[in-house]
């Protein structure tokens, strides 16, 4: 069974859609559509009665929100389900959320916030879960790669299939995200004088055939559109 990405064009490559219950890495330079594609996928599953998850550092829910209302496929409402959780890790919320998962004498500990987030995603039987970004998370495990290590393969051990978006600007750079997740997904942008071009490409995606060429990527009414059989130079 594949999980679709609700992005039209792109599960032509990958198979059909992302195999479920594991972790996936966009990577790519800011504006080059990495927020939209995870309100997309998260929309997707809503539609099809799943449960979703967005965790953030950096932004209200009324603010992503009000980002993706000029699209047509439904962002806000859908998010209003009772099947959406939104958690800012930096609010008061978000922390009396996550101190529910207290485990061990020291709460502040990189491990208990690794514990206690992957508690609550689990609590929650979560099935589509974002998290927005490696960049911010690095702020919270600030001594080490170690640290982010054992968070992402405590996220791959849950039982939801998600997406972590990483501000990575360089496809032939790799970190540790990249290599322990399932799949990676690189963003393009590229200004020209006749405007911005953009790609979208599959670098890595285990248990699935994939060619890693750059496919045409554009913002439209509906949101990100590939064009599958569109290749781009970049």
């Amino acid at each position: 069974m594949r999980i679709p990405s609700g992005v039209s064009g792109f599960d032509h490559l990958i198979e059909g859609g992302f195999l479920p219950q594991r972790l996936y890495v966009l990577s790519g330079p800011p504006g080059s559509g990495k927020t939209t594609f995870t309100a997309q996928f998260i929309a997707e599953g809503l539609r099809n009665g799943e449960n979703c998850m967005y965790i953030t550092m950096h932004e209200t829910q009324e603010e992503l929100v009000n980002d993706m209302s000029g699209y047509d496929f439904g962002f806000e409402t859908l998010t209003s389900s009772e099947q959406f959780r939104f958690i800012n890790l930096v609010s008061q919320k978000g922390k009396h959320l996550l101190n529910q998962f207290s485990q061990g004498n020291n709460p502040s500990s990189v491990q208990s916030l690794t514990d206690k987030i992957v508690a609550f995603v689990n609590s929650r039987q979560v099935d589509r879960l974002v998290v927005d970004s490696t960049m911010l998370l690095r702020l919270f495990f600030a001594d080490g790669d170690e640290e982010m290590t054992r968070f992402l393969t405590a996220l791959k051990q849950g039982e939801a299939t998600t997406l972590l978006i990483s501000e990575m600007t360089d496809p032939s750079s790799y970190s540790d995200e990249h290599y322990l997740a399932h799949g990676v997904v690189f963003f393009h942008n590229y200004l020209e004088a006749t405007g911005m071009t953009r790609g979208i490409q599959v670098v890595k995606m285990r248990g699935t055939d994939i060619d890693c060429d750059i496919r045409s990527l554009e913002f439209s009414d509906e949101g990100l559109v590939v064009d599958p059989t569109k290749r781009v130079d970049l």
